[in-house]
């Protein structure tokens, strides 16, 4: 037989028999992605790229960060991301290279100190277990003094060395041996 129908009830019809896909559903939210990162200005190239944050919050849901590093985030009046953290702290925590480019005073130290402390997870007694390597004494002490903000309380041990003979000095003679 013959199946009559106005048009709006074929819509309708068509509408019940198609049940989103998981196709579907990844490019609804692959261009919820792209949108979020349009919105920030955020530029990204690469294959497989971690989806980027929207809140501090979700580094403990999703990767687990330390909570005292996270008490420490709010603590020093860090609420929302900037763009360079939405998508920066994401890449570093999946153990992806990163090469970032973004202006002064956006956020750059603490996208990179964040994964850094992460990846660490613990205070160990093994000599120097990360390097942060800066072009200039004035960038190194910035460094020095967030990531000390940044790791109050964890047991991590953060140390700025300006020449080698005064770390010799300091962390005893055979260092340079060691490390």
């Amino acid at each position: 037989g013959i199946k009559w129908m106005s048009s709006l009830e074929a819509k309708f019809e068509d509408a019940k028999d198609k049940k989103p896909t998981a196709e579907k559903l990844e490019r609804l939210r692959r261009e919820k992605i792209n949108r979020f990162r349009n919105q920030h200005r955020i530029n990204i190239q690469g294959t497989d790229l971690p989806d980027p944050i929207a809140t501090f919050d979700q580094l403990q849901k999703e990767y687990k960060v330390h909570p005292k590093i996270m008490e420490n985030i709010q603590a020093a009046g860090f609420h929302v991301p900037t763009p360079i953290q939405m998508q920066a702290i994401p890449v570093m925590l999946h153990g992806r290279e990163l090469l970032a480019s973004a202006p002064t005073g956006s956020g750059k130290t603490l996208a990179f100190c964040i994964p850094l402390l992460t990846y660490l997870k613990q205070p160990r007694n093994k000599g120097f277990r990360a390097l942060i390597i800066s072009p200039t004494r004035e960038l190194a002490s910035q460094t020095h003094r967030e990531l000390v903000k940044l790791a109050e309380g964890t047991g991590f041990r953060i140390h700025m060395i300006h020449k080698a003979a005064e770390a010799a000095k300091k962390f005893g003679p055979k260092s340079s041996k060691k490390f």
